[in-house]
């Protein structure tokens, strides 16, 4: 398919990126390209969005299902991704990719494909081979990370003792873990969890994964 036509549309939070992107893709040809900087109002017309990963999951959120979103960014956590996948982010890059897989990336984007560079397909592969923690449970390690005791975390969520109980014994098995310090070790290791992250009772601190 030619792509000549075609506008991308760059609103990469950092202006180096922006810059990099923007000399790739344009001096590549195959498409018309446009800065965030220059015209936002261009968001709205584009039939690929680049971004940063927090704006890429915003403007996922909002013409995701209308414009595909590329991320490009150097996160690359296994919470990172899920979160941009879970809001409709359609194709995920590393910041150290190269202009060839930028393009291609762009292209399959085009062709209403989805596209994740390799170790991120890797780290979703493994993602699927082990147990997800429900919603809940990750609401309690949570809060078990920052150090919460179980009648504690039975008042921020509303919850009985039992019931935590069940949940931190769940997440321990869910993630091989021997005590729940090492529960908390393990999820951090694979960004299950963020640091100084506070939630209210009710609200799903990890509510993507219910």
């Amino acid at each position: 398919m030619q792509f000549q036509n075609f506008p991308i549309h760059i609103a990469h939070a950092d202006p180096a990126m922006c810059a990099g992107l923007h000399a790739f893709l344009a001096e590549h040809g195959e498409w018309r390209v446009t800065l965030d900087s220059r015209d936002p109002g261009l968001r709205s017309h584009a039939r690929v969005l680049i971004a940063d990963h927090a704006g890429g999951v915003e403007l996922a959120r909002r013409h995701g299902n209308r414009i595909p979103v590329l991320i490009v960014t150097p996160l690359e956590k296994e919470w990172d991704v899920h979160t941009a996948i879970s809001s409709g982010v359609r194709g995920y890059l590393l910041q150290s990719c190269s202009a060839q897989e930028l393009v291609k990336a762009v292209r399959l984007l085009l062709d209403g494909e989805c596209y994740l560079s390799d170790p991120i397909a890797a780290r979703v592969a493994d993602s699927l081979r082990r147990s997800t923690l429900t919603g809940r449970q990750s609401d309690v390690l949570q809060l078990l990370a920052e150090g919460c005791c179980n009648k504690q975390i039975a008042r921020r969520l509303g919850i009985g003792v039992g019931t935590v109980k069940t949940h931190v014994k769940g997440v321990m098995v869910k993630l091989d873990a021997k005590a729940r310090t090492h529960a908390v070790v393990v999820a951090a290791q694979r960004g299950l969890i963020t640091p100084g992250r506070h939630g209210a009772p009710g609200t799903g601190l990890g509510s993507g994964m219910r």
